[in-house]
């Protein structure tokens, strides 16, 4: 049985947890649009988001797992992801194909991905259920998003500190019948983002370190979720020493109190062929060996 996705994140199909998440880590930062202008590298960024989406969800993984490919109505999954929309569907409308309604599979039968949901619904329960993907940025700092529900599309509000398995309202969004109107109810998964680590209300970034600075002190200048920030290295700062941010991290929404940012250090080495030759000589005869 096929299993493209995991070809996408190139991994083999026993992979670990673990490898999935630094096998996606890589490719999200090779192919992230900020960093790759090549021709074709924001629709490979959302593929590996969309391979990772899935395999890093246990649920959605073991149904993967049992079914491969034929969820792509046989296609593997780059193929699949460029026939939605003429290729322009974003992430949330591909997963939603492929999740229906947080059940089975919005390919299989040639149905749409409600169809099976609304065929099980009661006369009286005009609600919908289905689950939304949102931007890790908009699950920290909050804001809108646009979402598509049976043929309409409409922004909805997200609330900062919002995390993967929260489940929001909409009123009046669901099914029409005899003058009223369901709600839908949304099941919020967070994508990741290869620069952050979310450990509770505080994140983790990882910023790079010239050498210079590293040994002598300095001041760099990183761009955060929100602005972009000053921050003063000491000398003898350590490679993965980490630096505290206070209230930059994610909002709790039970006690209104946001959590920390850490930014942790990674020292950039030169290339000894970049370095002046009387340096790396005095280098070799002064640097301690231990």
């Amino acid at each position: 049985m096929a299993k493209s996705l995991y070809k996408t994140l190139e991994v083999s199909e026993n992979a670990s947890e673990s490898e999935i998440k630094k096998a996606y880590r890589k490719l999200a930062r090779q192919y992230h649009p900020d960093v790759n202008k090549d021709k074709g590298a924001e629709d490979k960024f959302k593929e590996i988001n969309a391979a990772y989406e899935i395999l890093s969800d246990k649920e959605k993984k073991q149904q993967y797992d049992r079914h491969g490919d034929n969820m792509f109505g046989g296609q593997n999954f780059h193929d699949f992801s460029r026939s939605q929309a003429g290729g322009s569907a974003d992430l949330d409308e591909i997963l939603r194909q492929m999740f229906a309604g947080g059940g089975g599979f919005g390919g299989f039968g040639g149905s749409s991905s409600f169809d099976g949901f609304r065929g099980q619904q009661q006369q009286a329960n005009l609600d919908i259920e289905t689950s939304v993907t949102i931007p890790f940025s908009v699950s920290i700092l909050g804001g809108s998003h646009s979402v598509s529900v049976n043929g309409e599309r409409f922004d909805i509000k997200i609330p900062a500190g919002v995390k993967s398995g929260e489940k929001m309202r909409v009123k009046g969004k669901g099914h029409a019948q005899g003058g009223r109107a369901g709600d839908l109810f949304l099941k919020i998964s967070v994508a990741p983002n290869p620069d952050y680590i979310r450990e509770d209300d505080d994140l983790i970034k990882s910023f790079d370190v010239p050498l210079q600075a590293a040994l002598f002190g300095d001041k760099i200048s990183i761009q955060t979720l929100e602005k972009e920030i000053k921050l003063k290295v000491p000398s003898n700062t350590k490679n993965g020493q980490r630096f505290r941010v206070k209230e930059m991290g994610a909002m709790n929404r039970k006690t209104k109190v946001r959590g920390d940012l850490y930014l942790e250090a990674n020292i950039v080495l030169p290339k000894i062929e970049d370095l002046d030759e009387d340096l790396v000589k005095v280098m070799k005869e002064k640097l301690p060996k231990e």
